[in-house]
């Protein structure tokens, strides 16, 4: 009874989490197009927290966006705060004015994405690097483009419904191309 009402509680507080709705960011005066954003150079910083609020990772990010026939393609250079390297390339398509889909290599299926004013809401599930294992877990990502061309980015990991952790991301669009500051 006891693992019951601790499941139940635990269920309750993620609905919680889960209330954002895209369309309250409508009147934002800030309209965020990932197209328009993402084009060039794009510098990011992270970091991902466990479920305890322990940083686990930290990172930098070197992005760089193309746009050919309709499809954004970005090429993400990930350098870790341990030393190790990541890459990973996203196909991504403008279904309508708001709506996208993307595809990378560990990303399971297509991702959907959905703006409205200054946001953008991706979920997808992705098979994610754990020490030696692999587990498939659930990404629900929040983008806010802020004055100056600041994106912040909140990315919710989960896997049956319980939150793993949090990854937050900063992005920016560099004046003079990347430097390793």
């Amino acid at each position: 009874m006891k693992k019951i009402l601790i499941i139940l509680l635990c269920s309750l507080g993620m609905s919680a989490c889960n209330s954002m709705k895209i369309e309250n960011y409508s009147n934002s005066t800030i309209q965020l197009d990932i197209f328009d954003y993402f084009e060039g150079q794009t510098l990011a910083w992270g970091l991902f927290q466990d479920r305890f609020g322990n940083v686990k990772k930290q990172f930098r990010v070197e992005i760089t966006g193309t746009i050919e026939n309709d499809i954004l393609t970005l090429i993400e250079n990930f350098d870790y705060s341990d030393g190790s390297k990541d890459k990973r390339v996203w196909k991504i398509n403008k279904k309508s004015r708001n709506k996208y889909d993307g595809s990378a290599d560990d990303i399971i299926g297509t991702a959907i994405g959905v703006s409205n004013g200054n946001a953008l809401n991706w979920k997808y599930e992705m098979d994610l690097k754990i020490g030696k294992r692999t587990i498939r877990v659930d990404f629900n990502d929040w983008m806010f483009l802020q004055k100056d061309m600041v994106l912040m980015n909140i990315a919710r990991v989960s896997k049956w419904g319980l939150k793993l952790g949090e990854v937050n991301i900063f992005f920016i669009k560099p004046k003079n191309g990347f430097s390793n500051s």
